[in-house]
């Protein structure tokens, strides 16, 4: 059996929506519903979280994840990359407990609409594949496909994205190629990818898309976005 860890990222600062990641939402602090997510999709060998901040923590730990370090503050910072955050979390385990997973997932807490069977289903494709990885993607809607997308160049004339003059858009939209966008729900990737001596990454070089429904394409990063996420966390409740 593979073994695949879960990491729960969420440090304390936040602009954007000042601490956001235990604020509730429909009765329970907003971490808890990835927490949740994951402990139920019963596909994860571990599922632990990267914080910097004891409260954080200590909510996480009540609703039976892994608190087994916390993270220095230079990892913590508003420009801190989630590549050195994922290092840090797989390199503490491995000489602290010397465990070494197979496969790692990315678990935010700002995404509350992420279902238990995302999780499996993400865990299955990569195990079918044989994937570097798999990313969550949503279609991207007709009237924002790449195909009909224009510029503006610095001439003042309309072309196409790719450079081509307006004749050659695709007219009919049941002709045009699907686009996908990342929904920013799943990152599974193999572990190794973390510490590629040339280029380490999450994605290496096949990455099997997850295509979701875009009402689970929820990403909070502010007030706004809470709102938005509480009505449809309201219609996904049983």
């Amino acid at each position: 059996m593979a073994k695949i860890l879960g990491v729960i990222t969420a440090r304390g600062g936040s602009r954007g929506l000042p601490g956001k990641n235990i604020k509730p939402l429909l009765g329970k602090p907003l971490i808890v519903y990835i927490i949740e997510a994951a402990q139920k999709s019963g596909v994860l060998d571990r599922i632990i979280l990267s914080t910097d901040d004891p409260k954080i923590a200590e909510v996480a730990k009540e609703y039976g994840c892994e608190a087994p370090f916390m993270r220095p503050a230079e990892l913590a910072q508003d420009d801190t990359a989630h590549l050195a955050v994922l290092q840090h979390a797989v390199r503490w385990l491995k000489e602290n407990e010397n465990y070494q997973p197979d496969y790692t997932m990315i678990l935010q807490p700002t995404a509350p609409t992420l279902q238990s069977f995302h999780i499996k289903e993400a865990v299955e494709l990569i195990l079918k594949t044989g994937a570097d990885s798999v990313m969550s993607v949503a279609e991207v809607p007709e009237h924002f496909n790449h195909s009909a997308s224009m510029i503006i160049r610095p001439d003042g004339f309309l072309r196409l994205v790719n450079g081509d003059p307006i004749y050659k858009r695709i007219p009919r939209r049941q002709d045009r190629p699907k686009n996908y966008w990342s929904a920013n729900l799943i990152y599974l990737f193999k572990t190794n990818l973390l510490f590629d001596k040339d280029n380490p990454n999450f994605y290496g070089e096949k990455t099997a898309p997850q295509i979701i429904e875009s009402k689970y394409a929820v990403d909070i990063d502010n007030l706004e976005d809470f709102l938005k996420a509480e009505e449809i966390m309201k219609k996904l409740q049983p």
